[in-house]
């Protein structure tokens, strides 16, 4: 077994942040993944650090909970004093429980299943629902109405998913959808009520099943719409597509998925971004309720969740624009400001920066 783990900042808190498994990832990809944990909680203004974990192997892999034992036996200094292990990319609740079952603490994970005192994240779709609001907020932030507005999603798991169903309730009318296995595209709107069932009988596979043309999971990127939701991979928005596409608005549902230099092509041309630590903080509001509640005998309401993601990302959305306009910078780079402005502020109070030209502490 190998695997990492990076714990990017606790001045505000100790590391949170989800645990993925796959064959190919890096170091440096956990590393740029903690640090968006860091801007994430603290721009959401919830009180932990950024931190992230990952298991170098597949996860369709017979020998999957012998890795996870072994990397939790690993951790087992870590965990839970430094670091929590949450759910991400090939992992499920069942692999959080056998997180929890090799370390025999309750606090050593959360994202548990309902039946061991967890919340339900991918039944209540919590991710994907702050997707959707956030594109609402954003939609009216720039005299987008959302109700009939042509949406294409790139990815179609846990996040896609919900945000479509938020997405088709809120009156959002969408064209494109990807997996892993391919693209389908309807200029007129896909049938989501029947997309969803599929997704829930074929997986991934649901592309195959609905009746349309499959295309190269690459072409939902460049449908024509109005809003583009790149929710599954990092860099998926490269400065070519930024330079070509129609969209007058992206929301980043996966994290990382655009690259430095398609922010700025997009920035130039007027297209509103919102970013990822703003739009997918819909998990680690969820999660901050699960942490808060991992000793406690209770279990966390799910009907309280889903208001306060509302709330929290909506409010967000509408700051980071308002400060992007203000500053006549890109919206990531005013959420930056305004995330690095509270984790610098909790340093210098910790004496973890200087406070003053010699470097005095308050």
């Amino acid at each position: 077994m190998k695997g990492v783990l990076v714990i990017d900042n606790t001045a505000r808190g100790m590391g949170k942040g989800g645990t993925r498994m796959s064959p190919t990832l890096s170091v440096q990809e956990i590393a740029r993944l903690a640090r968006t944990m860091t801007w994430k909680w603290a721009a959401v203004d919830l009180f932990h650090g950024g931190a992230k974990a990952g298991i170098l192997g597949d996860p369709g892999s017979p020998d999957k909970e012998g890795m996870l034992r072994a990397f939790a036996r690993a951790l087992s200094n870590e965990v839970p004093s430094d670091y929590v292990f949450g759910l991400d990319m090939g992992l499920s609740e069942t692999d959080a429980a056998i997180f929890l079952d090799e370390l025999g603490d309750r606090g050593a994970a959360v994202g548990l299943p309902r039946e061991l005192g967890g919340l339900p994240y991918d039944e209540l779709g919590v991710t994907g629902f702050g997707v959707a609001e956030a594109t609402q907020a954003a939609a009216e932030e720039i005299g987008l109405p959302l109700a009939g507005a042509r949406v294409s999603i790139q990815g179609f798991g846990a996040v896609g998913a919900a945000a479509l169903e938020r997405l088709v309730e809120l009156g959002a009318v969408v064209v494109g959808v990807a997996t892993a296995q391919g693209a389908v595209l309807d200029p007129d709107g896909l049938d989501t009520t029947a997309l969803l069932a599929l997704r829930a009988e074929h997986g991934d596979a649901c592309v195959h099943h609905c009746g349309l043309a499959l295309q190269p999971a690459t072409a939902v990127l460049r449908a024509a719409a109005d809003i583009l939701i790149p929710a599954a991979l990092e860099d998926v928005v490269d400065k070519d597509l930024a330079a070509e596409t129609s969209v007058r608005l992206v929301v980043e549902g996966a994290n990382l998925p655009t690259t430095p230099a398609a922010k700025e092509v997009l920035h130039s041309r007027g297209i509103t971004l919102v970013p990822d630590f703003i739009a997918n903080a819909g998990g680690i509001v969820a999660a901050a309720h699960s942490m808060d509640a991992r000793y406690s005998p209770f279990t966390v309401d799910p009907a309280a969740v889903l208001p306060m993601i509302s709330t929290k990302i909506r409010a967000n959305v509408v700051s980071v624009l308002a400060e992007s306009r203000d500053r006549g910078v890109p919206p990531h780079e005013a959420a930056l400001l305004l995330a690095q402005g509270r984790v610098r502020a909790a340093m210098r109070l910790r004496g973890r920066l200087p406070a003053g030209p010699r470097g005095a502490r308050p």
